[in-house]
């Protein structure tokens, strides 16, 4: 993550460049990072906090919950961090702290746990330097509370954890089975350029190998043009990406363009190693 943050961080220094940045330019600099709705709304906060908040980030907390993809973590988080303020912090490792220390048998996934986690979070935080005990606790959950096997001899709170079986704990509701999936997209390349769509769905706005209609799949002979393919996890499923090489068509569709260097359109990872590995071939041959 650092050697992102530093790279955003260098294109991005403040609100107002991040909110004269075009969505395109804001998706490339996040590429590679996946959950892209992240990077969006990011964008849509600079917005934002140039237009109604003069350039300055809010401090209240009920402000921050207006903006774009900040909910009630990521504010009192920044609340916390960033202006110091004495709000509890509840997260995957602080939850999982927390659930052990109390005994919580509520899962912490429903209404009622997550209301409980919070509660309990905010029972123990210091009247002041709350920022340091909030990182404690994080650093507590991340390298010694940990989810499979917790370093239970060497916690400093062991003596008032409540936890019978910190492996048990915290409980969670049933996670939903993995789905697998299979996208087909095609290789269209004509005079060293590339043909690529700009995606109106999972990837939107950023630009993919065209896909490919399932009409197209029922051809013979088009399962031997497979020139590529891998598997990536998203979210609940499981991704097969098959790409096949196709000739270009007499017009592009609406949405297509050709590129000469993709080094700097914004493409999902998948898509981008793909069209790299067979551009690469093609070199070669």
């Amino acid at each position: 993550m650092i050697p992102y943050y530093h790279k955003w961080l260098c294109t991005f220094p403040d609100f107002a460049s991040l909110a004269r940045a075009s969505e395109s330019e804001v998706l490339r600099a996040w590429q590679g990072l996946g959950y892209y709705a992240r990077a969006r709304n990011l964008h849509a906060t600079a917005k934002t906090v140039m237009d109604r908040h003069g350039g300055n980030f809010p401090r209240g907390i009920e402000q921050m919950r207006q903006l774009s993809g900040i909910g009630k973590y990521t504010a009192h988080a920044v609340a916390s961090f960033a202006f110091n303020q004495s709000v509890p912090i509840v997260e995957a490792n602080t939850g999982r702290v927390l659930a052990r220390l109390f005994n919580l048998r509520e899962s912490i996934d429903s209404d009622l746990g997550r209301r409980t986690l919070w509660q309990h979070a905010a029972s123990l935080l210091p009247k002041s330097d709350a920022a340091t005990f909030n990182s404690a606790l994080l650093d507590l959950g991340a390298l010694i509370c940990v989810a499979r096997k917790p370093k239970c001899d060497i916690c400093p709170v062991i003596a008032f954890c409540c936890a019978k079986n910190p492996t048990e704990i915290p409980v969670r509701k049933s996670r939903p089975e993995t789905k697998q999936l299979i996208e087909r997209h095609a290789l269209i390349v004509r005079r060293g350029r590339i043909l690529l769509e700009q995606s109106r769905h999972r990837w939107r706005g950023m630009w993919i190998l065209p896909p490919v209609g399932v009409d197209c799949v029922k051809q013979s002979g088009f399962q031997r043009q497979l020139v590529y393919e891998s598997v990536f996890p998203f979210t609940h499923h499981r991704v097969t990406l098959s790409v096949y090489r196709r000739p270009a068509p007499k017009r592009i569709a609406p949405g297509q363009q050709w590129f000469g260097s993709i080094e700097e359109v914004a493409m999902p990872s998948p898509h981008r190693r793909a069209a790299q590995s067979l551009i690469q071939t093609l070199v070669e041959r």
